[in-house]
């Protein structure tokens, strides 16, 4: 099992490589990153593995943004001082959230849990390469049933303009500058929504492509973007981020 670790204490990372050696013995470490700049570039220029331990808090920011730049399908299992991250992470492909200092049984545990999630997984491939593509293009939402005031009201996908988190809400905004609010997150809407026609620009904004008005080149390799609807924050997209987007725009 090839495991990658990211980690920014180096103390740390060397205790955690030795637990995971004493848990499995058969566990073969293929690095240790220490930041989300990093990360990013390893994961581009390596084939991803089957496992990563991640911090969450590291030196150049939160590991979240790694997901904004790198389209990660392994699992992952958070490690972190805090536990205000929780829910977040297992929005982002996270099956474990252990808190340090990381206990032996806990990690142990936790590979058990990736064990069991992967012999599942397998028995179920021949069955889900078989599915056919149409059916997952069909079961993207077609319109959400919203509240506003004592009223429900059933807005269509296509009205959408975008999408965005704001003091742990979720909002919806359509094309004439509605509000709504959302009972689910923005990892939710990504698994609901078409990926041809939204895009999920940043950690905060999930936008129809119809709803980008105007792009700009800033420095450092970002971009700037304009909504429509406006909003009242500058919106920008990484410099890790750009590409995708730009090859999103251009389909």
């Amino acid at each position: 099992m090839k495991v990658l670790i990211i980690e920014d204490e180096k103390p740390a990372a060397q205790k955690l490589r030795k637990a995971l050696v004493k848990a499995n013995a058969a566990i073969d470490l293929v690095g240790i990153l220490n930041s989300v700049s990093a990360s990013g570039d390893w994961l581009r220029n390596n084939p991803q593995p089957d496992l990563i331990m991640m911090d969450v808090e590291l030196t150049d920011g939160l590991s979240f943004k790694i997901f904004d730049c790198i389209q990660l399908t392994c699992p992952v299992i958070f490690t972190t001082a805090f536990d205000e991250y929780w829910q977040e992470a297992f929005e982002h492909n996270g099956i474990d959230y252990l808190l340090k200092p990381i206990r032996q049984d806990k990690l142990e545990t936790a590979l058990k849990k990736y064990h069991s999630l992967q012999k599942h997984f397998a028995s179920n491939l021949q069955q889900l390469l078989q599915w056919p593509q149409q059916a997952h293009v069909n079961n993207y939402k077609k319109r959400f049933l919203v509240k506003r005031g004592i009223d429900f009201v059933a807005v269509r996908t296509e009205d959408i303009a975008y999408c965005y988190a704001t003091h742990k809400l979720v909002c919806m905004v359509d094309q004439n500058n509605q509000k709504f609010i959302l009972d689910r997150s923005l990892a939710d809407l990504e698994k609901d929504l078409d990926p041809m026609q939204f895009f999920r620009i940043n950690r905060k904004y999930f936008v129809n492509s119809t709803a980008v008005k105007k792009m700009q080149s800033i420095g450092k390799g970002r971009l700037w973007v304009e909504l429509s609807p406006p909003v009242d924050e500058e919106i920008m997209i990484s410099s890790e981020n750009v590409a995708r987007f730009k090859e999103w725009m251009d389909r």
